[in-house]
């Protein structure tokens, strides 16, 4: 390393936001860019490990410790500290297709598994490797990479969220002929639609989608298969086929009261919202916060994006209910090292509810009890219990409720933010592929369906999870499909 004292000499600076208050008058990014001097700093903290668990990619108590794609941090690292930028975007685009992405809405599990954590706060990856790709394109040193011989095959993605794209990447680098059916008006997947512009601008987006088609692929958009294209068409017309669908079947609400009228699914609004930024026509009844008491059912990042959305529209109050406990400021005995740390933490959307109404949003140990509408249909109230965590004798997690604890909350808005169930059925029975708990059934590492040619790959294959792990299975699955066709695979 450029610097092996260097986590003993320099304390971790985090990253440089806007001011709260500031950025709730606009929807763009709430980070900025970062100084140079800075990251030279952050990046000298690196230290020599031996093993660095931060790209190890692998999942511990079914959550991801260290980079799922093997990102060669300590290697750009060292290359950030010394000043040589384009050596390290060269190592960084070795095994990430889309460091612009992650750069911004990984939830960084390789910082809960850096080793300088073990005596101090970690290394700040997820900025560094940001800065890396911003100052790629900022340089002009990302430009279309248009392959010079083509294979003849022919390979459909239904999808074009990032196992999407990244497989469709992969493949079109590999000489083959790649077109990418999207059901929506934009390319993207949830990476346009899912994820708020404050913390992912839609242009970020759009440059690479841009950037893919200079490449050679094909996108073919408001197209739905299964409606507009069948199944039988695509394996008739295609050497093989990856579903790339995700995972966009909402967990309901199951409770009294939920047809009032203004009780939405989180995706619905945050879709919306994006769409009437982008000025996208859209064709059903407007959800907007303004002077509006909205409460969050959920306590995830989906969650906190919706708190942050409702803030930007100007609600009236807003409220975030989640069923766990508040979480430790440090890791318990039970979370420790590599794991993704458990801890409590101010997110965005939390400091900006914070800046805005003086406390923080979040309730937890809430469980909703039933919706109350008035006697036209629309949300009136909440009624909700206190949860108390515990354990059954055979050491399962259980929650009972807290006698006295009930309370009525006064909402106009409410939004379902509990997770996701799996994929959408009617283009996996298209295809006519086997499913298991609403996903796709097809084996990680190989990615192939019970159906000759026709592979699965992200969150339609393993349910809702990480753009990093999605990108991880678009890339295994590129080079799986590129063994099908070819015998051999070029690709890492």
């Amino acid at each position: 390393m450029g610097r092996p004292t260097g986590f003993l000499e320099y304390p971790r600076e985090e990253t440089k936001e806007r001011s709260p208050l500031k950025r709730l008058s606009d929807w763009k990014e709430y980070s900025e860019q970062q100084p140079e001097d800075m990251l030279k700093r952050q990046s000298a903290r690196c230290m020599d490990c031996g093993t660095p668990f931060c790209h190890i990619g692998i999942e511990i108590n079914g959550a991801a410790a260290g980079c799922p794609i093997n990102n060669l941090i300590p290697e750009w690292n060292d290359l950030v500290y010394r000043g040589k930028w384009k050596e390290a975007l060269d190592r960084l685009l070795k095994t990430n297709n889309f460091p612009e992405f992650t750069g911004r809405v990984c939830p960084a599990p390789c910082e809960g598994s850096c080793t300088v954590e073990l005596a101090g706060p970690a290394v700040t990856i997820k900025n560094i490797e940001r800065a890396i790709i911003d100052k790629g394109f900022e340089n002009g040193w990302i430009q279309p990479r248009i392959p010079t011989k083509r294979s003849g095959k022919k390979i459909a993605i239904v999808g074009s969220g990032p196992a999407g794209l990244a497989a469709a990447d992969q493949l079109n680098q590999a000489g083959h002929s790649v077109t990418v059916y999207e059901r929506d008006n934009l390319a993207g997947g949830l990476l346009t639609y899912g994820i708020p512009n404050m913390k992912l601008d839609k242009d970020i987006v759009k440059r690479r989608i841009t950037l893919l088609r200079q490449e050679g692929i094909d996108f073919i958009l408001n197209t739905e298969i299964g409606k507009d294209v069948m199944a039988d068409e695509l394996n008739e017309q295609f050497d093989a086929v990856i579903l790339c669908t995700g995972a966009q079947k909402q967990r309901n609400l199951e409770l009294e009261g939920r047809e009032a009228e203004g009780v939405h699914f989180a995706m619905k609004y945050l879709t919306q919202s994006t769409k009437r930024l982008l000025g996208i026509e859209v064709k059903e009844p407007i959800i907007d916060a303004e002077g509006k008491n909205v409460i969050v059912i959920g306590g995830g990042d989906t969650g906190a994006d919706c708190v942050a959305t409702a803030l930007r529209q100007k609600c009236k109050s807003v409220v975030q209910f989640g069923k766990h406990p508040k979480l430790p400021n440090a890791r318990s005995k039970e979370n420790m090292w590599p794991e993704q740390p458990n801890i409590f933490t101010m997110d965005y959307a939390y400091e900006e509810a914070t800046a805005q109404f003086g406390h923080d949003p979040r309730e937890y140990s809430v469980q909703t009890k039933k919706i109350v509408s008035d006697s036209e249909g629309h949300l009136k109230e909440l009624h909700t219990i206190q949860m108390k965590r515990t354990s059954d004798e055979n050491g399962n997690i259980v929650f009972k409720e807290i006698e006295g604890t009930e309370q009525v909350w006064p909402a106009d808005l409410v939004f379902i933010a509990i997770g996701f169930e799996g994929t959408e059925h009617p283009v996996l029975k298209q295809f006519g592929v086997e499913t298991k708990n609403n996903k796709v059934k097809a084996k990680h590492g190989d990615y192939k369906t019970n159906l000759n040619g026709v592979f699965a790959a992200g969150d339609s294959r393993r349910g809702q999870s990480l753009i990093v792990w999605a990108i991880q299975e678009g890339r295994e699955c590129a080079r799986e499909v590129d063994k099908y066709l070819m015998g051999a695979s070029v690709l890492p």
